[in-house]
């Protein structure tokens, strides 16, 4: 280990900006596995839809199968964690994202597009789960500031929010007049995720040596000599409120840039829209720190979770440009604190050799969630009243989350471990 590394991770005036500037290292994670390979689809999908001659229905199935991937590397991460550092299945993650949205620009087909956006949220699980819980790793170095650094991991979403926003109309612009021009956007995007995968891999190799030194430590204790089980029951309204949390976001961030050009929105105004969601997504990391640092329950997860379903109600109530704008900077403000705030959750109240299982017990709901979302929206969307009723949906799923979450109580270290 170098001298500037022993620095960066050793206490000293200048620690917690070190383990800042690793929280935002590793945000570039968040933005790969969510903010690009998950939701610049939706800034795709009304050319595509449009070239291709798509139903909402199969729309929306296209985020149904990346959620379906995701689950199935939410499922696995727990495994592969047991041979691979988390640090390790960050980079591999991050560069097999980017190969498989690459590969999303040479099919004009369904099926094989289906496939692509499957693997891609394959691999996109595998850098979500394990950027969330180095973060909480992280978090754990500072805990009077961990609300703010696991907030700083979950805000790179917004800037691969932001960075698509800018991207993708540019690269419909410049192929305009070209043979399923969508292909380019899909290609830039995947030059983005491997330029970030290689920044990563920087930081990789400085938190795997900050593996090696703690991997007898604290992360892999064990309670009078028992190794610590995770059980879901405990956390269940808030696994319950967090699966309907990703039954309710994705139909918005899927389907409202579609909404927007239905009501006459032109490309201008939806790029603002969209890169004003990003930087909200940004920001929300200072602006529900405390919350997070603070609510030991499921308080932040029903508050948040609450908020998002007016931000989700609002567009399918008026195209009033003040309060779609207003939507989006809401929504983008909220919903990955939502994320952030399950694992605040895990950090409070779980011993820390189960986290990793506290966390992709959480990322499976979601992912169960996200599974569902897209194509029930996609069918609502094919009825009588359009895109508008299915976000009517949406809304009503985030406030019936919120309910449910409301209902978790704190736990006793020995309710989730024995």
């Amino acid at each position: 280990m170098t001298d500037s590394t022993r620095l960066s991770l050793d206490p000293g005036p200048d620690r917690t900006w070190s383990l800042r500037g690793l929280a935002l290292a590793l945000s570039l994670g968040a933005a790969v596995s969510l903010g690009i390979t998950r939701f610049a689809y939706g800034l795709l999908l009304p050319a595509m839809r449009a070239d291709l001659g798509w139903s909402y229905t199969l729309a929306g199935a296209m985020n149904t199968v990346n959620a379906l991937g995701y689950l199935g590397g939410a499922l696995l991460v727990p495994r592969l964690l047991r041979r691979v550092k988390p640090a390790a299945l960050l980079l591999w993650g991050a560069l097999a994202a980017s190969v498989f949205m690459g590969l999303s620009g040479f099919f004009v087909e369904a099926a094989p597009l289906l496939a692509q956006r499957l693997l891609a949220g394959f691999a996109s699980a595998l850098v979500f789960v394990s950027g969330g819980l180095l973060a909480a790793r992280l978090a754990a170095l500072e805990p009077s500031r961990a609300g703010l650094l696991i907030g700083l991991y979950y805000s790179g979403t917004g800037w691969g929010i932001l960075v698509s926003a800018l991207l993708v109309p540019a690269a419909l612009q410049a192929a305009i007049g070209v043979p399923h021009g969508w292909s380019w956007a899909w290609w830039a995007l995947a030059g983005v995720c491997l330029l970030a995968s290689f920044v990563l891999g920087r930081s990789a190799r400085l938190l795997q040596q900050q593996e090696h030194k703690t991997a007898t430590g604290r992360w892999d204790h064990t309670i009078s000599g028992l190794k610590p089980v995770f059980r879901w029951r405990p956390l269940g309204f808030a696994l319950a409120g967090y699966g309907l949390f990703g039954v309710g976001y994705i139909g918005y961030m899927t389907f409202v840039v579609a909404l927007l050009r239905e009501q006459g929105v032109g490309g201008g105004a939806v790029t603002f829209f969209y890169a004003l969601l990003g930087l909200a997504v940004v920001a929300s990391s200072r602006i529900w720190a405390a919350l997070l640092d603070r609510a030991r329950g499921g308080g932040a997860l029903a508050a948040l979770n609450a908020l998002l379903g007016v931000a989700t109600l609002a567009p399918a109530l008026t195209s009033a440009w003040p309060v779609v704008l207003g939507s989006g900077v809401l929504f983008g403000a909220v919903f990955l604190s939502v994320v952030a705030s399950t694992t605040a959750l895990v950090r409070h109240n779980l011993p820390a050799a189960l986290w990793p299982a506290g966390i992709s017990a959480f990322t499976i709901v979601f992912a169960g969630g996200q599974i569902v979302g897209p194509t029930l929206v996609g069918w609502i969307a094919d009825g009588p009243g359009g895109l508008g009723r299915g976000l009517v949906f949406s809304a009503g799923a985030l406030w019936l989350g919120a309910a449910l979450a409301a209902l978790q109580k704190p736990l006793a270290r020995s309710d989730s471990a024995h």
